[in-house]
């Protein structure tokens, strides 16, 4: 499963993800928000694609419409309104084993500048058996929301797992806000990547 199966696939899971669309020239993005500019592709590599992240709706439409000429039939731009990441990281999950890697802030701390403040390994009982970095980072809540989650998706992918691969979400605590980048409302948990893993 690749980037732009997985946009599709998050619809079908019923666990909270990104409200994203699909952007074609001609779309209107409101001046009330900020907005994230992502892409997949239909073949080939799909790792650090060209995002955009947080901006306005005009400078999101400039980038939204340039990337679209790039990928036109080779691909797809995606749009969302942006929020703040409070903590973010990804959720591997194994046939024996759940494995939650996890930084303060955006997803791409740990992505692309290879931060991590807490790594945690937990078996099919829901035992912690291996930790690293700040034992406090998650608070119970948290780390049982993750947990829930990661069992329903096992089961959803129980014969790929039984075939040896992994599946990877991304995720994030976060906060909506408004087009100055202020938090509004109360955190929640988003999942807005989902692969398989060989």
């Amino acid at each position: 499963m690749n980037k732009l199966m997985g946009f599709y696939e998050l619809r079908e899971l019923s666990i909270p993800t990104i409200p994203w669309k699909e952007y074609f020239p001609g779309v209107e993005l409101s001046d009330e928000f900020l907005w994230t500019i992502r892409s997949a592709v239909n073949h080939g590599d799909d790792l650090n694609l060209p995002r955009l992240v947080g901006k306005t709706a005009g400078e999101a439409t400039t980038f939204a419409d340039n990337l679209y000429k790039q990928l036109y039939k080779k691909g797809m731009v995606v749009y969302y309104p942006y929020f703040v990441a409070q903590k973010s990281g990804t959720l591997n999950i194994h046939l024996d084993k759940i494995i939650i890697e996890a930084v303060k802030d955006d997803l791409w701390n740990l992505v692309t500048d290879q931060k991590l403040d807490v790594s945690l390994i937990i078996t099919k009982d829901n035992d912690i058996t291996s930790s690293y970095g700040e034992k406090n980072f998650f608070n119970t809540d948290e780390i049982s929301q993750l947990i829930q989650y990661a069992q329903k998706i096992s089961r959803i992918y129980r014969d790929e797992i039984i075939d040896g691969n992994s599946i990877l979400l991304e995720w994030s605590f976060a906060l909506s806000c408004n087009k100055n980048k202020q938090p509004t409302g109360k955190p929640y948990l988003v999942f807005y990547e989902v692969r398989t893993i060989k």
